[in-house]
């Protein structure tokens, strides 16, 4: 048995590029980066902040997504498997990518914060209205 799974949180490095296919399939590329945080060693030695670069694909309804409502700098998750491709580059060079293959993603930059020019300001953002209670909710047990 073999599992190819890969959970990242991290920032978006670009906006996402979201190409259609001939029959209409949508794939959106994009850069998340990740961080591990520096700490000091007890000897007192400086070990700095470690971010890596992610190649993020996204395909179908993750891709139509990603076009409408993620930025440059969103907080996101992403579940997915790691893909590995060759190519050969213009000078004849064999290159090697890796790229994560997402079959899940999660938005954690609340809306009206995104980076973006075209996020809508905090002080449009819809407020919740509190709920009416009924007397048939304050009968329930929990």
């Amino acid at each position: 048995m073999s599992v190819n799974k890969v959970i990242l949180i991290g920032n978006v490095g670009k906006d996402p590029d979201v190409r259609y296919l001939d029959n209409g399939v949508a794939v959106a590329t994009f850069s998340l980066a990740t961080t591990e945080r520096g700490y000091t060693l007890q000897n007192g030695t400086q070990v700095p902040d470690r971010t890596e670069w992610h190649n993020i694909v996204l395909w179908r309804g993750l891709a139509q997504t990603a076009e409408k409502y993620v930025h440059k700098g969103d907080k996101l998750y992403i579940e997915g498997k790691i893909k590995s491709r060759s190519y050969d580059d213009q000078n004849g060079i064999k290159r090697t990518i890796v790229e994560i293959f997402a079959d899940n993603m999660e938005m954690l930059t609340p809306r009206g914060t995104s980076q973006s020019q075209g996020a809508a300001p905090a002080s449009q953002a819809v407020q919740p209205q509190p709920m009416a209670s009924s007397s048939a909710d304050e009968d329930l047990p929990f």
